[in-house]
């Protein structure tokens, strides 16, 4: 989406509850195939490798032989363009993808889940997934067969014979060209967590169309990893396609193999990431300052976080959404019509934030010379400044730009990442959600900072594209920043109202965090401290990381951005009416 006009279109509708025999089945079948392989690759000698362990794909019985559609005006036409591509199965919905145009906003209100034990079902979320992908998410049900069709028709979508449907934990599931070469992002490699992996177990795996031959010949090649890091692949794309790109706009699928012992044939990996055009965007001129987040529900709060750092300087925002059924992205258009160049990306992948900021930055790295990671609870906040932070900003209160000139103050110097320190804020006595937002309801944090998050320079990044979502991996030459916390802070709104907290037990967004519902790493800084597995509310919650109270992100809000003739402040203005 690089203009309002191709912005994402999404229909969110009301979750459905899904069906535990269904799950325990389809666990049951898994669990099975798990314990085989897993008994072959400790017998036969892995001893070097971290074994990829493949779950199984579970057949579906093809429906392609009910699509035929009588000749009815331009719905026929149409509706024999689609063609469902490729299925995920997630831990509580059925992921489609379908290739074919003509969609548009109300699309999703007209398509059902349709299952072979003949239930119907409303899908719980149409998306545009990219440039020939469109996204559905449908309920499970007791059932191994999803399939789509039109609301008040009976005939189904056209699908690939003999499809199978994926398991989410082990998948290809997004790729990226960067220059000559192909970045891929992989589920269930099992790699180790910020650091390199040995390439050349791995290898990359193309397959196009080649409409000058017969109808199902492919143009098939292979290049061998160059690094294997986290999810993340990189191999050299093939002369063959970088010629099928530059000569044709078709999608060119790409996998991954897998060699154990460096020798013999791959194991190819299940795959629904593709390539495209292998020309970069063109830009005139970089944005200075651009900010990218991964969010799930974050309607409520995010127009209050883009207001603000827009007036701090930032000035391109990549928002990654995360499965989100709150609107957001209504609120999101609303916000590019006021000029705020947003761009909305629809990813799917759950647990994937590192991968999903990797993705990120390779998008960036074209049109930003800097670049922050951060959460919609996370607000930049600049004290008072003084003589002895005058280095780094001018003395006094922050002005508007504030943030966009010290980032800019580092552009000539061999500093690629500035990382600066959060404080963790707590419920401060509120049981319910403050109206004028979170900077100015919340003001009592702990007394300690907690860790840091980072704007880098996305061409001063290391090609493994490592990143442990607070700092990444530089190219040698380049360094971190530390700024002093007399110059800059971020206030971590991380534990707010009941209310709002306890979506954090549904899911972490982090590959390399337990959920909160699993008993691991209990005494971690990614929990919550004192909480348990379940979502149950402490009778002292509204009291607790409350150790100093800092009213300063609130009274300068206030102060700066209150309206005099309403009292209101920007995002007020939109909650009222």
């Amino acid at each position: 989406m690089d203009s309002p006009d191709r912005r994402r279109r999404r229909k969110r509708l009301l979750r459905q509850p899904t069906s535990i025999s269904g799950r325990i089945r389809l666990m049951g079948y898994c669990s099975l195939c798990f314990l085989s392989i897993l008994w072959c690759v400790t017998h036969l000698g892995f001893s070097s490798f971290h074994p990829v362990l493949r779950v199984p794909r579970l057949s579906l019985p093809s429906s392609s032989s009910s699509t035929a559609v009588e000749s009815v005006e331009d719905f026929d036409s149409f509706f024999s363009l689609l063609k469902i591509e490729n299925r995920v199965l997630f831990p509580d919905s059925v992921l489609l993808l379908i290739r074919g145009g003509g969609w548009s906003k109300n699309s999703g209100d007209k398509l059902e889940c349709v299952y072979d034990v003949g239930i119907e079902k409303d899908v719980v979320s149409f998306d545009e997934y990219d440039g020939f992908r469109w996204a559905v998410r449908c309920p499970i049900e007791n059932s191994s067969s999803v399939g789509l069709k039109w609301r008040g028709k009976g005939e189904r979508l056209a699908e690939k014979q003999n499809q199978t449907i994926d398991s989410w934990s082990y998948l290809v599931y997004a790729s990226v060209i960067d220059g000559d070469d192909v970045v891929v992002f992989a589920k269930g490699l099992n790699l180790r967590r910020d650091r390199e992996s040995d390439p050349s177990f791995f290898s990359c795996h193309f397959e196009v169309e080649n409409h000058q031959r017969t109808e199902d010949s492919k143009l098939v090649a292979s290049t061998k990893a160059s690094m294997a890091a986290q999810e993340v692949l990189r191999c050299a794309l093939p002369n063959t396609i970088i010629s099928n790109l530059d000569q044709n706009h078709a999608p060119i699928s790409v996998t991954i193999g897998i060699t154990p012992h460096r020798a013999g044939k791959p194991i190819i990996m299940p795959s629904v990431a593709s390539i495209f055009d292998h020309k970069p965007l063109i830009i005139n001129k970089k944005y200075e300052l651009c900010m990218c987040t991964m969010v799930w529900n974050q309607a409520s709060s995010i127009r209050e976080w883009i207001s603000y750092h827009s007036w701090l300087g930032v000035q391109r925002w990549f928002i990654y959404d995360n499965n989100s059924d709150d609107g957001i992205e209504s609120i999101l258009h609303e916000l590019n019509k006021e000029n705020y160049n947003i761009t909305l990306h629809f990813w799917p992948w759950i647990k994937t934030q590192e991968a999903g900021f990797s993705h990120c930055a390779l998008r960036a790295r074209n049109e930003c010379n800097w670049i922050g990671f951060m959460d919609v609870d996370e607000y930049f906040y600049f004290p008072y400044s003084s003589s002895t932070s005058y280095k780094y900003r001018p003395e006094g209160y922050a002005s508007q730009n504030s943030l966009l000139s010290l980032v800019s103050n580092f552009s000539s110097t061999s500093v690629a990442e500035i990382r600066t320190s959060c404080y963790s804020f707590g419920p401060s006595g509120r049981t319910s959600i403050p109206e004028q937002g979170v900077t100015t309801g919340y003001t009592c944090r702990l007394q300690n900072p907690e860790r840091h998050k980072s704007i880098i320079r996305p061409d001063a990044l290391d090609s493994s594209l490592i990143n442990v979502v607070h700092h990444f991996h530089l190219k040698e030459g380049f360094k971190y920043f530390d700024l002093p916390r007399n110059a800059a802070v971020i206030n971590h709104y991380k534990y707010q109202v009941w209310e709002v907290f306890k979506a954090k037990f549904y899911r972490r967004v982090a590959t390399y965090v337990a959920d909160w519902q699993e008993n691991q790493n209990e005494g971690s800084r990614d929990r919550a401290p004192g909480l348990g597995t379940e979502a149950v509310e402490p009778t002292d919650w509204d009291r607790r990381f409350c150790e100093v109270w800092d009213t300063g992100l609130r009274d300068f809000v206030v102060a700066s951005f209150i309206d005099s003739s309403t009292g209101l402040l920007p995002w007020e203005k939109y909650q009222s009416s």
